[in-house]
């Protein structure tokens, strides 16, 4: 029988580390699989959406008569970047915009009823994949897993 050796701190140490690591590097794959069948969700649709074009039309659905400058300060995307999209989404009869009565530089913009309807989609669309990622999860898993991944955002949220 060979005798038990206690681990040394450094081993105890370096397992926590490649722990940690390992949850960080899980959290990243779990959203590249995510995003990869959010992504062939959207370009197999009938709409054939970008991711970005998706999260646009869902921002604005959320808030209708938000500002380009608004959506920029929501998603920390280049307004350049945000200002393509936005345009070619108007082109498209998906986003309308109304000059702000206060200060008439600023345009409101909100989806047109095409916009809404594929903006909808989406959203169904997201429904059935949330549903397919906690499936045979219970509801205090479910609320587990929100619970420790708040407190990761929390964490790094911190200075």
């Amino acid at each position: 029988m060979s005798p038990i050796i206690p681990e040394s701190n450094d081993n105890v140490n370096h397992c926590r580390e490649q722990q940690q690591e390992a949850v960080l590097e899980l959290v990243h794959t779990i959203m590249h699989q995510y995003k990869s069948r959010q992504f062939q969700a959207l370009r197999d649709g009938q709409h054939e959406l970008t991711h970005m074009e998706a999260k646009v039309l869902g921002y604005f659905g959320h808030h209708p008569g938000a500002t380009q400058s608004d959506l920029s300060r929501h998603s920390g995307r280049d307004k350049a970047q945000l200002a393509r999209l936005i345009t070619a989404l108007r082109e498209r009869g998906l986003l309308q915009g109304e000059a702000d009565a206060a200060d008439r530089r600023n345009t409101r913009l909100s989806l047109t009823d095409a916009g809404r309807a594929i903006q909808q989609a989406a959203q169904r669309e997201a429904e059935i994949l949330n549903a397919l990622a906690v499936r045979g999860m219970s509801a205090q898993q479910q609320q587990a897993l929100l619970a420790l991944l708040q407190q990761v955002k929390l964490n790094l949220n911190q200075d």
